[in-house]
């Protein structure tokens, strides 16, 4: 039993794969996965024994600055992924059984299985991504900005984006392979079964007509690997500090002298990561601490509360240790989502904007370092499952046998 799985975006979009390729694989089935060539994800593919096919440029490229790429280059990186895609993963489906594909941005894997008469899945990791009445889309940049409210209205406006974005490639190279044209290019990558990757009490699904969506949980799987000494020897030099970490964002440099200065004014100590940003401290007093790469899950638990832009792995990592969260939400993709959630659940504070005031900062941090916050985030902690990633493979197993 061989299974492709692709994604093509950041390490939030990566690392479920990875945690849903480890479970597939001891099941018995073979992986392999296209995602970006960036060396940091063939790194963590290679030291699972995973096949990483290479797709596109690097994700890193693409991210840097505190600015996204014009709209005029987004279109062109989006079109320009299509071609690429129809390129390499006939190859990469050679002898699979199934692809399971996550994100938008895989316009040409569904073609791509029903070319091969594989079976095919599609997987989101937040149920914002998922066409409903509920919820209005999230915000796609490089795309205008609608002027209603309606959220049917502004799904049907969403589809027709897409459609002008991806349709004529889409079809183009379908009509290649001898397959009949799509209308609605996003359900079309969505199908009427999609897979939700999310926690149910983090991020639950409503029910809508005419979606038949199966939540899995959330892919992840157990970090085990230990704290820096140095970074120990912090955490046990006082109360617990407040983390501040922006992953793969860019953020203004001067979001971590706000936060720090907001921190200081009530009396915290900050741990701030480093990330894709480089972000970097003030000073050199001893109340704060700069970090790379560590262990979240052995991290978030000895930490007061966690800052972060609303990143969906980061979300679920801080609900399940139990510990508030403020977030200073990226105005891209599902970020906003993850901080209404926070506000929704009251296990922390939600900000506007890429760069919070100081006054904000700090009226934020009062909301999430008071008790009450703390009693329900811990309270949240024990209702988040950890078994996404091995129900989720256990699903698509069953259903290839």
């Amino acid at each position: 039993m061989r299974v492709l799985l692709s994604t093509y975006g950041t390490r939030g979009d990566v690392e479920p794969l990875v945690a849903l390729a480890v479970r597939l694989r001891e099941l018995g089935a073979e992986v392999r996965m296209c995602a970006p060539p960036d060396d940091e994800f063939a790194e963590r593919l290679d030291g699972l024994g995973v096949q990483l096919v290479p797709v596109g440029p690097p994700v890193r490229e693409l991210m840097r600055g505190t600015a996204l790429p014009s709209a005029a280059d987004l279109s062109r990186y989006r079109t320009e992924l299509v071609d690429t895609q129809f390129d390499i993963y006939p190859a990469a489906a050679d002898g699979c059984d199934a692809l399971v594909a996550a994100g938008l941005a895989q316009i040409a894997a569904r073609s791509v299985a029903e070319a091969a008469g594989i079976r095919y899945v599609y997987a989101s990791y937040a149920a914002v991504h998922l066409p409903s009445p509920h919820h209005a889309p999230p915000p796609r940049p490089g795309w205008p900005e609608p002027e209603v409210n309606d959220n049917r209205t502004l799904w049907e406006l969403d589809a027709h984006h897409v459609n002008a974005q991806f349709g004529e490639a889409l079809n183009g190279h379908r009509a290649t392979i001898g397959l009949p044209p799509v209308d609605n290019v996003r359900d079309h990558v969505f199908t009427g079964r999609p897979w939700l990757a999310a926690d149910p009490a983090l991020g639950p699904w409503r029910e809508t007509p005419g979606l038949d969506v199966i939540q899995t949980g959330a892919w992840s799987l157990a970090d085990e690997r230990p704290l820096p000494a140095d970074l120990v020897t912090f955490l046990e030099a006082g109360d617990p500090p407040v983390y501040v970490g922006f992953g793969s964002m860019s953020p203004s440099q001067d979001i971590a002298r706000g936060v720090i200065e907001a921190l200081r004014a009530q009396g915290h100590r900050a741990l701030v990561s480093r990330g894709w940003a480089d972000l970097g401290l003030v000073d050199d007093r001893d109340d704060c601490f700069a970090i790379g790469e560590v262990n979240h899950q052995g991290l978030f638990g000895r930490v007061a509360a966690v800052v972060h832009h609303g990143g969906a792995g980061t979300t679920a990592t801080a609900a399940r240790a139990g510990v508030p969260q403020v977030v200073v939400a990226a105005q891209m993709s599902d970020n906003p989502y993850w901080a209404g959630r926070v506000a929704d659940l009251d296990i922390g504070a939600a900000l506007d904007g890429p760069v919070p005031t100081v006054e904000s900062l700090s009226a934020a941090f009062k909301t999430a370092l008071a008790p009450e916050t703390r009693e329900r985030a811990r309270e949240l902690g024990t209702r988040i499952r950890t078994d996404g990633a091995a129900a989720a493979a256990s699903l698509l197993v069953e259903a290839l046998r």
